[in-house]
């Protein structure tokens, strides 16, 4: 892995180690658990679920790109974008990423792919519309940052243990009802393995969403601090931030709607107004936290500091 210039982040070092050590253990208490109660069904499902992070993992630059509708563009199909990277790129030495438009008016950006060399760049056309060069060129430099710190891949592996929790759960929900517990005789013992193959299921999935959630709105905060930075516009980053969140809440819900499974990795989430949840369940931490961290940056360096 190429090294950057960008600002290196022990505090996210650790904590990807940590989250992905947690997240490990108790899948691993799971899955122990789950051959325990429910054996017949639980090689099957794990094999899929196997695969299922395999393809997640070396196909997830694909996937993503897929379902958001963005395709690769040439720097002839898109000149002033691909110059944005390029100076990125050249303040950082980071390698160039692949660079996708999306055709949605939701204005947001997004990174993925497992490593450097695989990264895909993401904006939508709405975001395009809306900025300037000088504050699209602060959030490239966000979504790279992510590439650089390699919390792409973390964030994709650990998403998917979420998955896991629902895919095992649901094959022995079905061998339960279909397979299984419809012939024995001992109607409370079938009760219950189920309620306490549910139980497991749902405590897995508890601990990953908390943990992950955590992980993704350190991340931001972390990808903020490096692209401002890098760039030394943290003012150029907090306009961009405070302009696309306020119109991302013009935007029709119905249209947030369908892009709000990719929150995790977008720039800004996709929440309509009047949206409110507690800090503890956000992908991304509160519009003022980043804007105040900026703040700091950007007196630090008029300081020299």
């Amino acid at each position: 892995m190429a090294r950057t210039r960008y600002a290196s982040d022990r505090g996210l070092t650790s904590r990807m180690l940590v989250t992905m050590f947690l997240l490990g253990l108790v899948y691993v208490v799971f899955v122990g658990a789950f051959f325990v109660f429910v054996p017949k069904w639980a090689g099957v499902a794990l094999v899929f679920a196997v695969l299922f992070l395999v393809a997640q993992y070396f196909f997830s630059d694909r996937m993503t790109l897929f379902a958001m509708h963005g395709r690769v563009v040439s720097p002839q199909e898109a000149p002033e974008l691909h110059g944005v990277i390029d100076r990125i790129c050249a303040m950082s030495d980071a390698p160039k990423p692949r660079v996708a438009i999306a055709d949605t008016d939701v204005p947001n950006a997004f990174a993925t792919g497992r490593n450097q060399k695989k990264a895909v760049v993401c904006v939508t056309t709405g975001l395009l519309r809306r900025l300037d060069p000088v504050e699209l060129e602060g959030v490239l430099a966000h979504e790279m940052a992510h590439v650089a710190h390699k919390d792409v891949a973390v964030m994709t592996i650990a998403s998917f243990l979420g998955i896991l929790a629902g895919l095992i759960t649901r094959f022995g929900l079905q061998w339960g009802l279909w397979g299984g517990f419809g012939r024995r005789s001992n109607d409370q013992n079938t009760g219950l393995i189920l309620l306490a193959v549910v139980a497991a299921s749902a405590l897995a999935y508890a601990v990953s969403f908390l943990l992950t959630r955590a992980l993704s709105r350190y991340r931001e905060l972390s990808a903020d601090r490096a692209a401002a930075l890098l760039t030394g516009r943290p003012s150029a980053l907090a306009s961009a931030l405070t302009k696309v969140s306020g119109e991302i809440a013009r935007i029709p819900t119905n249209d947030l709607r369908s892009s709000q499974a990719f929150n995790a990795f977008f720039f800004t989430p996709a929440l309509g107004r009047g949206f409110s949840v507690s800090s503890l369940f956000s992908t991304h931490p509160s519009l003022d936290r980043r804007l105040a961290q900026l703040s700091k940056i950007s007196e630090q360096l008029s300081r020299g500091v």
